[in-house]
């Protein structure tokens, strides 16, 4: 990362001081109303009086989620020789379920000093820019804890903070920060965390997120509006009408497109901390020539996070043709030589807005992929060949489809213009690395993609250089402990995957996209091994088990209701 990895603690403790430095006397600055002071957060409770030496650690583990006043709730269960400790050093995530025992060879706890050891398993890390990186290991922190006065304390620790999934969810908000795709110069999320108190400070923190500049995940993805010296030349005020003064300096000479995404970037972020309106100013003046103020309204143009229209339907291949998926036993065939079985269709995706359609189709023996669009359904055969071919995916703009052929090379495929379409490949040396492709899946925004590769779920970022070639970077696999075998995966939304999975406990589970979360669906009434799911959003989930195709709306709904009977081989689409 561009930026060493230090606790996020010690970032959100900058925030209250970004404005410290000079203002120029020509452009002053009125603060109205500072947003970093107002309500605190109800500060865990410090130890117990008779409280045992483990169940001492195990309050202190549950206290480290509040960072208020440098961990202050934490360090109540610290004896005078330990208030050294770093809070700042590192910031690891525990499954919520973890011990505190006695670590082995420890002093008798009926003496005045023992060690105790904190054991578990961790989910992952947050990074000094509010992301969370997965890496489910396991972990043992030893501690020694002295008794003075008939009390115990934590004398002797490593430096970080170790928090429990449970209390980072209760203590930490997640929002999203803008950033610039620059291909379609909008800009797409970046998925982060912030203390969830005091909320009047996270527009500050929501800020300093932003100049921190992308997470890992997305790191040479995408870009920023903002200069990488940046920053706030006061903090961030409210004025008497409840507007957001963002006043910036040494944002770099940017042209009017240039700052309308930054508009868009900013704006956007502070809509995740509640903030509807917000005066940007560079050194004073208006960012924006005649807008003093912008609301996300104004800016909605520039959001890149894609959906498929509702009146866009959900497609299926079964029994070797492209269907409607509406209700009964059997869907509507598709017009032309993809749904009336002049190929023997495999797998096939629409592009987001529904005009274009790729398919693999089987002929003797191997697969072939076929490209078109239009009414008529027609359909053209691409020069890509391959004994298996992965379901294929569209980019946003509708320019590119991607699959992965015999499971370690992926193609795609250029079809912007009214020329013949052109093949490439993508460097994906380094997913492929991990084993044989199974399935892989574009964001509906372009930026990542999901993958299932060895039977694991792994997430990448899609980076593009100046002469257009396209590369698979930054792969996280989420949470394999979890989930264990996948065998397909699709995107949700932005921050979540769908995937279905071998493990009887969870066929069906949703997954944030940095693994922090796992959720698995109900599926009282699928009948197992599932084969393909789809998924978008606002959409109902699809899968098909080994009788046909399945649709879960979640909500009130306590079933999956069949849509599609007698199709065990059948391949739902939503268009993306």
């Amino acid at each position: 990362m561009r930026r060493a990895t230090v606790a996020l603690a010690v970032l959100l403790a900058l925030s209250g001081v970004a404005g410290c430095a000079s203002v120029p006397g020509s452009s002053p600055v009125q603060i109205l109303r500072d947003v970093t002071d107002g309500e605190t957060a109800v500060l865990p409770p410090g130890p117990v009086d008779g409280t045992d030496a483990g169940g001492l650690v195990r309050g202190f583990v549950e206290a480290s989620g509040s960072s208020a006043d440098d961990h202050g709730a934490a360090r109540l269960f610290l004896a005078p020789e330990a208030q050294d400790w770093d809070a700042g050093a590192g910031f690891t995530v525990l499954d919520s379920q973890f011990d505190t025992v006695p670590s082995p060879g420890a002093p008798d706890p009926s003496s005045d000093t023992t060690r105790i050891r904190i054991r578990g398993s961790s989910v992952g890390r947050v990074t000094a820019s509010g992301s969370f990186e997965p890496e489910q290991a396991p972990v043992q922190i030893d501690v020694t804890v002295v008794r003075r006065n008939g009390q115990w304390r934590i004398s002797e620790l490593p430096d970080g903070v170790v928090l429990p999934l449970d209390e980072f969810r209760t203590s930490y908000r997640d929002v999203r920060t803008w950033f610039v795709d620059p291909a379609r110069r909008v800009v797409v999320p970046d998925l982060r965390y912030l203390p969830a108190f005091p909320s009047r400070a996270q527009a500050s923190r929501a800020m300093e997120l932003l100049l921190a500049g992308p997470s890992g995940a997305l790191l040479g993805a995408v870009d920023s509006q903002l200069d990488a010296g940046a920053r706030l030349r006061s903090n961030v005020a409210l004025t008497e009408t409840g507007a957001l003064i963002v006043d910036l300096t040494r944002v770099g000479d940017l042209d009017e497109p240039g700052r309308r995404l930054l508009a868009a970037q900013v704006v956007l972020s502070l809509g995740e901390v509640n903030v509807a309106r917000v005066r940007l100013l560079v050194d004073g003046i208006p960012l924006i020539t005649g807008r003093p103020e912008l609301t996300r309204e104004d800016v909605a143009d520039l959001n890149g996070d894609v959906q498929p229209a509702a009146d866009v339907p959900a497609l299926v291949v079964a029994g070797g043709r492209l269907r409607g998926l509406g209700a009964g036993s059997a869907g509507s065939e598709q017009p032309g030589p993809l749904g009336n079985g002049a190929y023997d269709v495999e797998s096939a995706a629409s592009s987001v807005d529904g005009q274009r359609v790729a398919a693999v189709a089987r002929s003797s023996g191997r697969r072939l992929l076929l490209v078109g669009g239009g009414a008529d359904g027609g359909v053209a055969e691409i020069g890509l060949s391959a004994v298996d071919m992965t379901r294929p995916s569209w980019t946003p703009t509708g320019s590119e489809v991607w699959t992965v052929m015999d499971s370690t090379t992926v193609a795609r495929v250029l079809v912007d213009g009214a020329g013949t379409p052109r093949t490439g490949q993508v460097n994906a040396d380094e997913l492929a690395a991990f084993g044989p492709i199974q399935d892989l899946r574009l964001s509906r925004d372009g930026m990542r993609v999901v993958a299932v590769v060895a039977g694991g779920l792994y997430t990448a970022a899609v980076t593009r250089s100046l002469d257009g070639e396209a590369a698979v970077r930054n792969i996280r696999r989420l949470r394999p402990a979890d989930l264990g075998e996948v065998v397909s995966a699709d995107w949700r939304s932005a921050e979540a995957v769908v995937a279905i999975t071998r493990r009887a406990d969870r066929l069906v589970a949703q997954v944030s996209v940095d693994g922090l979360s796992v959720q698995g669906l109900l599926v009282n009434n699928l009948t197992p091994p599932l084969g393909a799911v789809a998924a978008a959003p606002s959409r109902a989930f699809l899968v098909t088990d080994q009788s046909g195709v399945w649709s879960f709306a979640g909500g009130d709904q306590d079933a999956w209701r069949q849509v599609l009977g007698g199709a065990p081989d059948a391949v739902p689409f939503y268009p993306g």
